[in-house]
């Protein structure tokens, strides 16, 4: 069987990258389609299979400037020749799921999210941009949208990476999607049994400003409690700037310095809505509990007073109102570390492969040679996220309506 796995652009390791790498870990032999490539900037799982580009790499500068060309990527992906393929699929945050495959090829689409800059956070982006861009933005973002909900239909099923994420699908797109959270590398930060906690509070994560690493910044200025910030990114001088005597901004580090600081940390701070948000699961990995804005992907990973706690609105006064909150509740990092170990990698495989076996049957394929994965010889890997593989098929208008009703509660 061939399979061709297509993802928006490989420039990073971040966490659209982990689970490209989870797929092509599972696909030995697939042939990976991408918008641009950076070989030095991705793992060995994925730079050891054969990588395409679509024109787009080709373009001046597309290196760095890749996102300029979004209004291009749409036909980009329509001149790629996926006719050969059995299996295709598409790893979806930038432009990838509007390739044009066989129409007896299965084509699974893994939605890290719609595209947010012409969806959910469109304004946002679009308040942040320089000039030029917020004139030429409305046009640019209404074609991009006709072209993302027209492309939909061309997907065979979605697998969303968080119910959030699955909300977004099924009011964007009008399609219903499995939910497979992403894989977690929770081995690489289990802490020891008995590490000692410290006397700071952890941010982890690029420095944007949908993240809020401002909010957590003023928190702590205002608690005059110790605060340490790993990450880079285009707030980097900004956090710097504003960060008081009691907050330490050291911007990127190695992994080892990620780890010994999971594992030290009296909490995590995570004051941004996520898709789904690795870093909360990375920390609780360690054992460290979480102190989580209470919206997006945090919401189906940490469990209010047993891994974390957390806050109503992005205020400094309900962040702080958290945090003293958080001083007042005892955890157990043992607990803590075994539910984190439920979002492993070796879960996300599994499940996975349960996904594209029912869609390749239901559509009369064979189901995939992945044979270690599947359920019955994965017993002892923990999960306690079923994969609900009913919602991957096209069902009746009342099961629609049965749908929408279920993700609203």
């Amino acid at each position: 069987m061939k399979v061709a796995i297509v993802h928006y652009w490989l420039v990073g390791m971040r966490g659209g990258e982990r689970v490209l790498e989870a797929l092509c870990d599972l696909y030995p032999d697939a042939h990976v389609y991408t918008h641009v490539y950076l070989p030095e900037a991705v793992s060995r799982s994925i730079s050891s299979h054969m990588v395409t580009t679509t024109f787009i790499g080709h373009m001046p500068f597309a290196a760095t400037m890749y996102k300029k060309y979004l209004p291009l990527m749409p036909m980009a992906l329509e001149q790629l020749d996926l006719s050969g393929y059995d299996l295709v699929i598409s790893s979806e945050s930038g432009p990838a799921k509007g390739v044009i495959a066989h129409p007896d090829a299965v084509h699974l689409c893994y939605c890290h999210s719609p595209m947010r800059y012409i969806w959910n956070l469109y304004h946002q982006y679009r308040s942040d941009a320089g000039m030029t861009t917020r004139f030429m933005m409305p046009a640019f973002a209404h074609y991009l949208r006709s072209w993302d909900q027209l492309s939909a239909d061309r997907v065979d099923a979605f697998v969303a990476n968080s119910h959030n994420v699955a909300r977004r699908i099924w009011r964007y797109y009008g399609r219903r999607a499995a939910v497979v959270y992403p894989p977690v590398d929770i081995d690489s930060f289990r802490a020891n049994s008995g590490t000692p906690r410290g006397d700071f509070y952890l941010l982890v994560g690029e420095l944007v400003a949908y993240k809020r690493a401002d909010l957590a910044v003023r928190a702590f200025n205002h608690l005059r409690k110790r605060l340490v910030v790993i990450g880079g990114g285009e707030m980097l001088a900004s956090c710097r700037q504003l960060a008081g005597p009691t907050v330490e901004i050291l911007g990127t580090q190695p992994i080892d310095v990620l780890r010994s600081s999971y594992a030290q940390a009296k909490a995590l701070v995570f004051p941004g809505e996520e898709d789904f948000g690795i870093v909360p699961v990375e920390a609780m990995a360690a054992g460290c509990p979480v102190i989580a804005f209470r919206k997006g992907g945090a919401c189906e990973t940490v469990l209010e007073g047993k891994t974390g706690v957390f806050f109503e609105e992005q205020t400094v006064e309900s962040l702080v109102s958290a945090v003293r909150n958080f001083e007042t509740v005892r955890f157990d990092p043992e607990f803590i570390a075994n539910h984190a170990a439920t979002f492993g990698t070796a879960r996300f495989k599994r499940e996975m492969c349960e996904v594209i076996d029912a869609v390749m049957e239901a559509k009369g394929q064979r189901p995939t040679p992945v044979a270690p994965y599947r359920a019955e010889n994965s017993t002892r890997i923990p999960s306690t996220h079923p994969v609900d593989l009913s919602s991957i098929t096209h069902g009746s208008q009342a099961a629609h309506a049965e749908y929408d009703r279920s993700l609203q509660s």
